[in-house]
């Protein structure tokens, strides 16, 4: 071989091993530096962190090339809590390959948008704590990250490889795992979601529409999962009923994790009956607008739509000089933040930005002193007797993760934040 061509090979077997780039076991580390980096590219509240105690358990050997960073947000630092979130922080392109392969996104787990814009935006977005949409996903044979969304489009569904205008253009995803599914439930949502996203134009928006009214949820205590059922069959080609089944974002992911014990390959019958199918399950306790973890964080207790932040503050433990300022930030109105938002999402934190003021008592109240705990309790009540349906809203599932670990009604769990660059 000529010198030439050698020094050709060679330089060609470098950029091969380059461009390989192995996966190296890691797993999620702190740095000082590191995080103060993070914490001024974030800007968020500590509110929109999360707890240690909401964290799935990892391995300590991920398999990834992306950087994966144990983040404590600065404010929590000398808190109690280790309030902070677990950040892997990763390149657009291929992002849903090394997602998939390296085990941080597992079929079943819930995509939550997140957009640190909102944080001290107002009462509406703090609550919300910067979530704005739900998605699922779930692995192909190929280990590559499939998502399924509501609406069933291009926009947010495309390819369905976290490449659609929605996933190409966000760059915070949060990933919330369901506890404990089998291989046998996973086998069973992967059948459905494959289902569902391979007959997407056929099914929406004729069978399939998206639900504007994230107010208006098909969910009815005491009442068959009739609206289940009918998503099974339109999943399974049995068609519906009349009119569309209009869900919203969040709903359409809860009414997929229904279905986790139901196998597609063969409920065609139970389908088909007059009852509704004994194999589907709620995965959450849809919430009521307040719950009542505190102040005892009784394994029976539940937590509520608004009780996000509420709960993330009083795992921090902070004295009432520091708590009673923080909880006051949160309903502060503030038009410069608003305008970080869409024009969607504004006018709904506009609307919204009296009615959640008056929680304001509420989350002072249950971090108080006990006879504080009795106002609070009652203010509480009235919001869940106010017409506010029983939901599963887009931050009810990190919500869900923040109730204490050994909770009976504790049905997820956080796994990681995804900062895309």
């Amino acid at each position: 071989m000529s010198l030439q061509k050698k020094t050709v090979a060679i330089a060609m077997a470098a950029i091969t091993a380059a461009g390989a780039q192995p996966a190296l076991a890691a797993e999620f580390t702190f740095n000082e530096k590191t995080n103060a980096d993070l914490a001024k590219k974030l800007k968020i509240p500590v509110y929109f962190a999360v707890p240690a105690s909401a964290r799935a358990s990892l391995p300590k050997d991920i398999k990834t090339t992306d950087k994966l960073i144990d983040f404590k947000h600065p404010d929590a630092l000398k808190a109690q809590g280790d309030v902070g979130l677990r950040l892997v922080v990763a390149k657009r392109s291929g992002l849903a390959k090394r997602l998939g392969q390296s085990g941080l996104v597992q079929t079943g787990d819930i995509l939550l948008t997140f957009r640190t814009e909102w944080g001290g935006a107002g009462a509406y977005p703090n609550i919300q704590m910067g979530i704005s949409h739900t998605g699922f996903a779930y692995v192909g044979k190929d280990g590559v990250v499939r998502n399924l969304d509501n609406p069933l489009d291009g926009e947010y569904v495309g390819r369905g490889d976290l490449t659609s205008q929605h996933y190409r253009t966000l760059n915070y995803l949060h990933i919330i795992r369901p506890r404990s599914l089998t291989d046998a439930q996973k086998a069973n949502l992967y059948a459905w979601a494959k289902r569902l996203n391979d007959n997407s134009k056929r099914v929406y928006p004729s069978q399939i529409s998206f639900n504007q009214d994230y107010n208006a949820p098909k969910f009815r205590p005491g009442r068959p999962l009739t609206f289940v059922k009918e998503f099974g069959q339109i999943a399974l080609g049995q068609g519906n009923s009349g009119k569309p089944l209009d869900l919203y974002c969040s709903e359409f992911v809860w009414s997929l994790l229904s279905l986790r014990n139901c196998d597609p390959a063969k409920s065609d019958g139970d389908f088909n009956g007059s009852r509704v199918p004994s194999c589907i399950k709620e995965p959450m306790e849809p919430m009521k607008a307040t719950g009542n973890v505190l102040p005892n964080h009784g394994r029976r207790s539940y937590s509520g739509l608004a009780d996000g932040p509420l709960l993330v503050i009083d795992q921090m433990d902070l004295p009432d000089d520091q708590r009673r300022p923080l909880l006051d930030s949160i309903f502060v109105e503030n038009p410069a933040g608003l305008a970080n938002m869409s024009v969607g999402h504004r006018k709904v934190a506009e609307e919204m930005q009296p009615r959640f003021e008056r929680l304001k008592n509420y989350y002072i109240g249950m971090t108080g002193r006990m006879w504080q705990h009795w106002r609070a309790r009652l203010i509480g009540t009235g919001f869940n007797w106010a017409g506010i349906a029983e939901n599963y809203s887009p931050t009810s599932y990190l919500i869900n993760s923040l109730l204490p670990a050994n909770n009976n009604n504790r049905t997820m769990d956080y796994v990681a934040t995804v900062v895309i660059e």
